[in-house]
């Protein structure tokens, strides 16, 4: 098993390749001239570094050893203009690079999130959102330097390390072969290094995320922890996975820089051999010191490219690592792909029909267990049952958050599985037990129920809502914001903007689930009258464990273990003795929860 996971894990050299040309392909069109023109200022740099190494022989055998004056000035003049040259090319690389580089980042995070909305939601109740938050962040920089590493590796040091070699030739081939001779050790304990490095590099990134998502985690759930005096038992679990973390960190810390050992001790074997063997020929057979003192400049400046590319793979396997788990990501396949010949949903009088639905949770037993009902067009049909009984399960497949393993759900008689998920949606207005706001002001919160609403339409629905009056009386009024998932807002109010927000979307189907449960008896009278107004003409399917929401519904279906077990009004279910809903009723006053 073991084996088994650390061939997973290891990023073979054919994986990098492919990760590469995916890429190049996906962005090299788009950024062409910015690279073209990076690339010749890299030339440039190469170039005038092998220029400065070059004419150091002229330098030395004009100046010190011929006592040329008129020569030094030209020398001179000509050392000034690379280094001037090599400035501007360096800043010119370095700004089109970090361009290229933001617009790349800014490229997926926007792919990113448009794929995730793609994704079903059941995908959502399975992966930790802050787990999968930490990741993208982490993860998304890596094509922008597998890109950055391969035009400035290719383009800038190999360039100069060729040219630098070349000279270093020129100048005196017999110096060039000792230093050549310790290169192929150094690559092959390098490529050891790197091989080790790729584990450790995935395994850091998850481990990072792990301590990312509990932190989040801890900050959005500051309240439990505290009413629960969780600080010690949580202190202990998060600190568990920054050891771990710590650990992991310090390991590649250990490979990455295990390559300056091996550099620095071959360049130390090269360069001392290379200054004994020249010092033996300058004493012994009276050489002049020029070509010398060219080949030892070329071989010094050599060495931080050759370092840099020395390191190259270690770096590039670190950011195909990051790459690929973003690519893993947008290549995943939404679970609920429309039908290639899914046409826009048609709605008349709005009647939704179950037709022996089954469905059951990934890894779970089964939750519906061939259900059938029908909600009336224009009409409010009431789900009530036990916790478990599947009453969240109805509301959450009519918008298709899932899809049902058996069954058909009708819509006007259109099946909702062959028309598009936009028209659908598009047609119903979504109230969840658990209301959530997003980032911006209160007036944005309800607006997002349907973007083009005006000012006025906001404020109406606020009114309906029973919100208006608390909205008011805010610091800014609508213009409030409302803080992270609306901290600032207390329940209740979080529900009555959720519902403003329903109600401003002015769709002909109303999924209610439990949309009163944050409310208190007062808020919620006051809501449920505003709600009868705005049910008026709208198919409407609403849960609720309050009889008192529910006893004015134009049909009641009552739920136990996946099945509809009764139906009818309030009067006829509670007249029949021996049924669940007339247990129910039973055991409570009507402001008490069934």
């Amino acid at each position: 098993m073991k084996v088994a996971q650390d061939k997973k894990r290891h990023v073979d050299s054919g994986t990098v390749v492919r990760v590469l040309k995916r890429i190049i392909a996906e962005n090299g069109r788009d950024h062409i001239r910015g690279y073209a023109f990076a690339i010749f200022c890299l030339v440039v740099v190469a170039l005038s570094t092998a220029f400065t190494a070059w004419i150091m022989e002229s330098v030395v055998n004009e100046a010190f050893a011929n006592r040329r004056a008129d020569m030094v000035l030209v020398i001179c003049g000509a050392i000034l203009a690379a280094f001037v040259l090599r400035g501007f090319a360096t800043y010119g690389q370095a700004v089109t690079l970090s361009k290229i580089g933001n617009n790349i980042v800014a490229r997926y995070q926007r792919r990113l999130y448009k794929h995730l909305m793609t994704l079903s939601v059941g995908y959502f109740a399975e992966a930790r959102s802050a787990h999968l938050a930490a990741q993208i962040s982490q993860n998304v920089n890596g094509i922008r330097d597998v890109l950055n590493l391969t035009v400035t590796s290719t383009a800038r040091d190999l360039l100069t390390l060729v040219s630098l070699i070349g000279v270093m030739v020129s100048k005196d081939w017999v110096l060039s072969l000792i230093v050549f001779a310790v290169a192929p050790p150094l690559l092959y304990a390098l490529r050891y290094v790197s091989k080790r490095l790729r584990s450790a590099t995935r395994e850091a990134i998850e481990t990072n995320s792990r301590v990312l998502g509990a932190m989040q985690e801890t900050v959005q759930g500051i309240a439990v922890v505290k009413a629960f005096t969780m600080e010690t038992e949580l202190d202990n679990k998060v600190s568990k996975i920054i050891d771990t973390a710590e650990r992991r960190a310090n390991r590649i810390a250990r490979l990455s820089e295990r390559t300056s050992p091996l550099t620095e001790t071959f360049a130390g074997f090269a360069i001392s051999s290379v200054l004994a063997y020249a010092a033996f020929r300058s004493i012994y057979d009276n050489v002049p010191p020029g070509a010398f003192f060219s080949f030892v400049t070329a071989l010094l400046m050599a060495y931080d490219p050759a370092r840099r590319l020395a390191k190259l793979q270690v770096q590039i396997d670190r950011a195909v690592v990051n790459a690929q788990m973003i690519y893993a990501l947008l290549d995943m396949q939404p679970a609920q792909r429309e039908k290639p010949n899914a046409r826009d949903l048609v709605v008349g009088p709005a009647r939704v029909e179950f037709k022996n639905v089954v469905f059951s949770y990934a890894g779970g037993g089964p939750i519906l267990k061939g259900v059938d009902l029908m909600a009336e067009g224009g009409q409010t049909t009431a789900l009530v049952g036990q916790s478990g009984a599947g009453k969240s399960t109805i509301i959450n497949l009519i918008p298709r958050f899932y899809d049902p393993a058996e069954g058909q759900i009708l819509i006007d008689g259109q099946d909702i599985a062959d028309v598009t998920k936009s028209s659908l949606r598009r047609q119903l207005a979504y109230v969840s037990q658990q209301p959530y706001m997003f980032e911006g002001t209160i007036r944005d919160n309800i607006r997002y129920g349907r973007p083009d609403a005006t000012d006025t339409e906001i404020e109406e629905a606020a009114k309906l809502a029973y919100a208006h009056d608390f909205i008011v009386a805010q610091p800014e009024g609508y213009d409030t914001p409302v803080g992270e998932n609306g901290m600032t807002l207390s329940g209740g109010q979080r529900q009555r903007l959720s519902i403003a927000r329903a109600l401003v979307r002015n769709a002909p189907i109303l999924l209610l689930d439990e949309a009163t449960s944050a409310l208190d008896n007062e808020s919620e009278a006051a809501v449920q009258k505003a709600l009868e107004t705005a049910m008026h003409g709208r198919t409407v399917i609403v849960i609720a464990h309050r009889l008192s929401t529910v006893v004015k519904a134009d049909k009641i279906v009552v739920m136990h273990e996946g099945l509809v077990v009764e139906q009818g009004t309030h009067e006829e279910l509670a007249q029949r003795k021996d049924g669940l809903y007339a247990r129910l009723n039973n055991l409570q006053s009507p402001d008490r929860a069934i």
